[in-house]
């Protein structure tokens, strides 16, 4: 390996801006449609190289992924290395280091970031010639999320979500993200959906001129796993409530599965002073100012 190339790798949070449900499917999940972009809040990745693959855990919620014998980082990192062996193409032992700063299961595509970092990474530090197609193939057999996380950048997508399309042009806008420390069974809100907006994609103008005719659009649209999610976790409807009540927030609202709610403001300042105020009151949440992210 040779000093210029990257270490270390950003795996920013996934943010569901509206995400409306379908018909549940033969195979028992069901077809969706969203809007994704990302934060400038999230985890890193590091590699280096090494006499043996391994993989080992920093920062705020390192703790409560220390009982997993195996995660979405190590099987990028064995299914990225299976794709070269099987074109011979030569690999090296590397330690892996996630340095884990979103909470888990948390609705912000935490783990499946993760895993599109690693491979983004490894590809790179192992000078594999591997299309980005081929990555996402990779990363769908992992989780639905993961393709879009390899993009790193607004997306529309459909199917189980890995039916990827472009966005229309999004403003700048600043974001506050918070997690009241739950987390909510994924597969039960899907089962207990009583309203389901559909799959057809809304009709989006070309732009948008502003973060403030961006949340007036947003807010014709839904998250339709935001009603079972609060049904089961009513604290849910306290973070986003707690979002709505600051000054300058557009439009708030819950992401993917929860629990996370997400609140879009126009002013950087303001998002700043209302994740102060949030986590002032509420000290035992997670709260983070963001802006919005593209990847490298």
């Amino acid at each position: 390996m040779t000093t210029s190339k990257p270490a270390r790798r950003f795996a920013p949070a996934k943010i569901n801006l509206f995400l409306h449900v379908g018909d549940k499917r033969a195979d028992g999940y069901h077809d969706l449609v969203s809007l994704i972009a990302f934060a400038d809040a999230g985890d890193w990745l590091e590699v280096r190289d090494a006499k043996g693959q391994s993989l080992s855990i920093t920062g705020p919620f390192a703790e409560a992924l220390k009982d997993e014998t195996d995660n979405l980082v190590l099987r990028a990192a064995r299914e990225l290395g299976v794709w070269a062996e099987e074109r011979d193409h030569k690999t090296t032992p590397v330690e892996l280091i996630l340095e884990k700063n979103l909470p888990i299961a948390a609705g912000i595509g935490g783990g499946s970031s993760d895993a599109a970092a690693v491979l983004h990474l490894l590809a790179e530090h192992w000078s594999l010639p591997i299309p980005i197609d081929e990555l996402e193939s990779i990363g769908k057999a992992m989780g639905a999320d993961v393709p879009v996380c390899l993009r790193g950048c607004p997306t529309l997508v459909s199917g189980m979500g890995e039916i990827l399309s472009p966005a229309p042009e999004l403003p700048a806008f600043s974001l506050v993200l918070v997690n009241p420390g739950i987390e909510v069974p994924t597969k039960r809100i899907f089962n207990t959906i009583s309203v389901r907006s559909g799959t057809v994609p809304p009709p989006f103008p070309p732009r948008f001129e502003s973060a403030r005719a961006f949340a007036m659009f947003l807010d014709g649209l839904f998250n339709d796993l935001a009603a079972p999610a609060k049904a089961i976790a009513p604290v849910i409807m306290s973070a986003e409530g707690a979002l709505v009540a600051t000054e300058g927030c557009l439009i708030a609202r819950m992401s993917g599965s929860g629990a996370t709610c997400v609140g879009l403001y126009e002013k950087d300042e303001d998002a700043v002073a209302a994740a102060a105020k949030i986590a002032q009151a509420n000290p035992t949440w997670w709260v983070k100012a963001a802006r919005t992210f593209v990847s490298p």
